[in-house]
């Protein structure tokens, strides 16, 4: 008496075109659902008060007079929203493949940045946040600022009360690059390389910027004519900011926003190529189905 054959298990599908296919240049390889949406605007918001208050507070209101809390206050409130947006974002599209993606990106960014350790703005880890949230879209690109910065602070030692400041500075310059037009007919090649040097030309000036604002209004020994004046207007204080970044940062953002375009340039092709290869073989969305041998 012969055994009955064992049906045999259940072997994966091969690959189907159209399957693989789903992730392309045009759409994101990690979608955003409407709670990480929500969660991305009101980080933002929180982030964009905590980054501004200063310039519309009442002198004489209660804000006004604990001043040197406020960063703190700030601090802690930021870093527990920022951990919400990442558990959103990781609930709605983060598994095992993209975060092994993001761990990679987070820790060569993290590696490049003290090649020249801020000297005169030169911070070759600009250009990767450009390229990767180009790529990967804006809400893994805002995570992966994120995550990248704070893992630059613990390797250069920079942990203090304005790394969650520098951390949502960094999750914005990496969403904006997942916000720029999708490739296209006209957009492809080198057009849509000299749209990202364009782009990190002026988000890198733009984020210098954001986080002089961070700590100027508590900077009161400086001169008095660019020093934050808690009684003058927003105009006048407006006007004293800009002769601040002038005076103390110009030359560490130009130097920031000349090593990103030209990183852009001459490395953008390549890193685009490579990026878009890993993603469409990683295929994040891709369901996973069997069939009968």
């Amino acid at each position: 008496m012969t055994a009955a054959p064992r049906p045999e298990a259940a072997a994966p599908s091969p690959p189907h075109p159209d399957r693989d296919s789903r992730v392309r240049p045009g759409s994101p390889p990690v979608r955003l659902g409407p709670r990480s949406v929500a969660s991305l605007v009101l980080v933002s918001a929180v982030g964009a008060a905590g980054f501004t208050w200063p310039l519309f507070a009442d002198p004489g209101s209660q804000v006004g007079t604990h001043a040197q809390d406020a960063p703190w206050l700030f601090t802690g409130l930021l870093v527990l929203l920022v951990a919400v947006v990442a558990a959103t974002i990781s609930e709605s599209g983060l598994g095992p493949k993209a975060v092994a993606m993001l761990g990679v990106l987070a820790a060569t960014g993290a590696a490049l940045r003290p090649i020249g350790a801020g000297t005169a703005g030169i911070e070759p880890m600009f250009f990767l946040m450009v390229l990767s949230g180009r790529v990967l879209g804006p809400g893994f690109g805002f995570v992966l600022g994120n995550v990248t910065m704070f893992a630059s602070a613990l390797l250069t030692g920079g942990v203090g009360p304005w790394l969650p400041f520098q951390m949502l500075a960094m999750g914005w310059f990496t969403l904006g690059a997942g916000l720029l037009p999708g490739p296209g007919r006209w957009l492809r090649g080198r057009a849509e390389v000299a749209l990202l040097a364009a782009y990190g030309l002026v988000a890198a000036f733009a984020y210098g910027t954001v986080m002089n604002l961070a700590g100027w209004p508590f900077m009161g020994a400086l001169a008095s004519n660019i020093a934050f004046d808690p009684h003058a207007g927003l105009a006048a204080n407006l006007t004293r900011f800009l002769a601040y970044c002038l005076a103390t940062s110009l030359g560490w953002d130009l130097g920031r926003a000349v090593v990103t375009v030209v990183l852009t340039f001459f490395l953008g092709p390549a890193v685009l190529k490579a990026l878009r290869r890993a993603t469409r073989r990683a295929a994040f969305e891709a369901p996973v189905g069997f069939e009968q041998a």
